[in-house]
């Protein structure tokens, strides 16, 4: 993760501990916290204005530009041909910086030193784990579990219409499934009882994971601290040593952890639910406007579902209503449609600031004639939505188009800016060394939760209602929520 809520509030963290900590104020001096919240609300103000501040800049400044936030220099680089040259700077841009500081505070597990030799080299290691031949049966787990909570909690034997809000409806299916295939099952029972009242905990905390992220003392966070030691306590070694079925990866970091005496119980239970978060911070808005765009699409919807009962035909697999369907990696494989319909949203609805920290003075190389003077502690920031919406990259860039990453029957990726071919042209997943290691997986579960409503589910919008838009909140975080669920209609398909 990289926020631009980082930089505006992160930065500005010394200010607010002096205001805390016990500076002396004269009688006639306002009480120094009230002045401090309007400030938290401007700084916020900015990040929901954060596209439009950069595209303004970009119109008078041109593509490179350094602006100065809480005393830091802060350099912009808008033109994405100028990308690979950034991103290729891994020894003196270094992400590292701020993952290393911001992710113990939000998760609250100490930071990751030279206290314990060798931690931070296993976990970086267990995360191929997520990725090559290690991606098939975490897969093919992720099939079976979410088939099991939708049958159980979406298919009956009714056809009647029934109305749901979408966002709720994703996220109770994805957080379980996802849940279960990462860490397992309880002892004696396909399901965690209580799953409903941890998801809620999940979507309190994820509430106000930016201020958390913005290294906002926990405690001024209402009840979050709370909320977030429950979530914690849900992982304890003791717990989880009772659950079966869990996936290699969280195997493996367990025994990694067990390693550690120095580390607390706590601590180790704080890194596994960090992983959650990890899991469904993101995929779970993505997959609520995969879903969206495609119910609001009804010729889009039609399309994709076509291509998926194409492909499970050709394949010799007969679905049927009453038996649940399994989709191998190979069957996902085969939804170019699918796949290009979940990257379109990805392109609308995704905003990760990709953000770099010089670790000495040198002189960027930004392409053939131009280079930047960059010093020591200056941060480099990459925003990729403003490739994702430059229309000369993409036509009628606003408009969903789910067709947008296919050209004849093949995955498109030749995309242009200035008549030369980008080699980055879809960024939601971060870049460089720093990419999301999950998102193969991610890309895999949205495709499956998709084809299984396609499949179970006539799906659509309900009359009267506005369309979603981005809450822009978290502008520079990752994919945004939806500034307010919506309602829609579903029934089971005739068989």
């Amino acid at each position: 993760m990289s926020p631009l809520l980082v930089l505006v509030l992160g930065l500005l963290l010394p200010l607010l501990l002096l205001v805390l900590r016990g500076r002396t104020r004269r009688e006639d001096e306002p009480p120094l916290i009230k002045g401090w919240i309007p400030f938290i609300g401007k700084a916020l103000e900015f990040v929901k204005d954060a596209h439009k501040f950069l595209k303004e800049h970009k119109r008078k400044f041109g593509d490179v530009f350094t602006v100065q936030i809480a005393g830091k220099y802060m350099t912009f680089i808008m033109d994405p041909l100028l990308y690979p040259n950034i991103i290729k700077q891994g020894r003196q841009l270094d992400f590292h910086e701020f993952s290393n500081r911001v992710a113990p505070f939000a998760f609250g597990y100490p930071p990751v030193t030279s206290k314990f030799p060798g931690l931070r080299e296993q976990i970086k290691r267990s995360f191929i784990l997520l990725q090559g031949d290690n991606l098939t049966p975490l897969t093919e787990s992720m099939m079976g579990n979410l088939m099991l909570v939708f049958r159980q909690d979406y298919l009956d034997q009714e056809s009647s219409w029934k109305t749901a809000y979408m966002y709720k409806f994703c996220s109770s299916i994805m957080f379980e499934a996802t849940f279960l295939t990462m860490y397992g099952k309880p002892a004696s029972a396909s399901r965690h009882s209580g799953m409903s009242v941890l998801e809620k905990d999940f979507i309190k905390f994820d509430n106000m994971f930016p201020l958390l992220v913005a290294q906002i003392p926990i405690w001024l966070l209402g009840r979050t601290k709370a909320i977030r030691q429950r979530l914690i306590n849900y992982f304890l070694p003791h717990q989880m040593s009772c659950w079966s079925h869990s996936s290699e990866f969280i195997r493996t970091r367990f025994e990694m952890f067990e390693q550690y005496d120095t580390l607390r119980d706590f601590d180790k239970a704080a890194h596994h639910f960090a992983i959650l978060w990890a899991s469904l911070g993101n995929t779970v808005p993505a997959t609520f406007w995969a879903m969206y765009y495609l119910v609001s699409h009804p010729e889009a919807l039609q399309f994709v579902r076509q291509e998926l009962e194409d492909v499970l035909r050709l394949s010799g697999v007969e679905f049927s209503r009453d038996q649940d369907v399994t989709l191998t990696p190979a069957h996902l494989e085969k939804l170019l449609y699918m796949e290009s319909a979940i990257k379109e949203s990805f392109r609308l609805c995704s905003s990760s600031m990709n953000i770099r920290v010089a670790q000495e003075d040198f002189s960027l190389r930004l392409d053939a004639e131009r280079s930047a003077a960059v010093r020591k502690g200056d941060i480099i920031a990459l925003y990729p939505q403003a490739l994702h919406l430059d229309p000369e990259i993409y036509e009628d860039p606003e408009t969903f188009r789910f067709d947008r990453y296919v050209q004849n029957g093949q995955k498109k990726t030749d995309f242009y800016k200035d008549g030369q071919k980008l080699k980055h042209y879809l960024m939601p997943f971060g870049s460089g060394a720093t990419k999301c290691p999950g998102r193969f997986f991610a890309i895999n579960e949205i495709k499956q939760f998709l084809s299984v409503i396609l499949l179970y589910l006539d799906l659509e919008l309900e009359e009267g209602q506005s369309k979603a838009t981005l809450d822009l909140s978290r502008a520079g975080m990752g994919v945004m929520l939806p500034a307010k669920d919506v309602r829609f209609r579903y029934r089971l398909r005739p068989v």
